[in-house]
């Protein structure tokens, strides 16, 4: 089954004093763009997430956020009470010697000074942490890729109605085709008896007229872009990772399609032309979301 490009996952592993949440985001992109934002202590882990993200998501414009939510519920940092007295000795020595008022609210100026505060994080990160945190991002990628092959299902459908709609389009332009060749002759042989008056060879003028319908023939296009419509459907059941395939074969659709448009000559079958490349350009614009 194919892969969108577009998903998104979230994990979180609860420890004693902290909480680990972990999110990656992805949209569509030609290679993979990969951005993180990872909490200090788990940077030294970058490289190896980095290198996880890249095996399993391949493609597409990628947003990883890993941070830390801490618990307070057991208690605020405490005060350090020396640098408190260290700050109030010294504010109190310039109020004598600068003759300058003593401050009206001690605490609200000592707790704002520097360092007063104690904090106790630790920026070492534990092989135990890690291991729950790796799982949090494990889970996350999981759910992600979940959402894309989700997103996968409704692509494949929407790519097999397309594909289908084509194909009865192409069949649309059989009954036109020799109408067409009569209606062509028809006027080339009108035009010659109107505008000269002379005899002219019936045969020789057979002939030309061969050659001429021979430009038009459309067999050989109406055959590969229904060889392109079934390499299609074969490629979008291959599995992941062939959005680049999808596109080329699109392409290649496109180029038929154009071609049956530039030798129809024919009123009708022009208008089933149209519909083809409506339906091939809804196509080619999804084609961009898969992986």
């Amino acid at each position: 089954m194919i892969q969108s490009m577009t998903g998104y996952g979230k994990a979180t592993a609860t420890l004693s004093d902290k909480k680990i949440n972990v999110e990656i985001k992805s949209l569509n992109s030609k290679a993979l763009d990969l951005s993180t934002r990872i909490a200090p202590v788990y940077r030294e882990k970058e490289m190896e997430i980095r290198n996880e993200i890249a095996k399993l998501l391949e493609r597409g414009k990628v947003d990883f956020s890993l941070w830390v939510e801490k618990d307070n519920s057991e208690g605020a940092n405490p005060i350090n009470a020396t640098i408190v007295e260290s700050y109030y000795k010294q504010i109190k020595l310039l109020s004598d010697n600068l003759e300058i008022p003593m401050p009206i609210d001690w605490f609200q100026v000592l707790l704002r000074m520097p360092d007063v505060m104690n904090k106790t994080e630790t920026q070492e990160l534990t092989e135990e942490e890690w291991m729950e945190a790796h799982k949090a991002v494990e889970e996350a990628l999981q759910h992600l890729v979940d959402f894309r092959l989700q997103e996968g299902a409704a692509l494949e459908h929407k790519f097999r109605e397309k594909i289908a709609n084509i194909r009865a389009l192409l069949e649309e332009v059989t009954p036109f085709e020799t109408e067409r060749v009569e209606k062509v002759k028809a006027r080339i042989t009108d035009a010659l008896e109107k505008t000269v008056n002379v005899d002219y060879d019936k045969n020789r003028l057979e002939q030309e007229l061969i050659y001429y319908i021979e430009k038009l023939d459309i067999n050989e296009e109406k055959q590969r872009l229904a060889n392109h419509l079934t390499y299609f459907i074969n490629t979008l059941e291959s599995g992941k990772g062939q959005g680049k395939k999808l596109g080329f074969i699109s392409q290649e659709m496109g180029r038929e399609i154009n071609t049956l448009g530039s030798k129809s000559n024919h009123a009708e079958m022009q208008k089933i032309v149209v519909q083809m490349k409506d339906e091939l350009e809804q196509i080619k614009e999804q084609v961009l979301n898969v992986m």
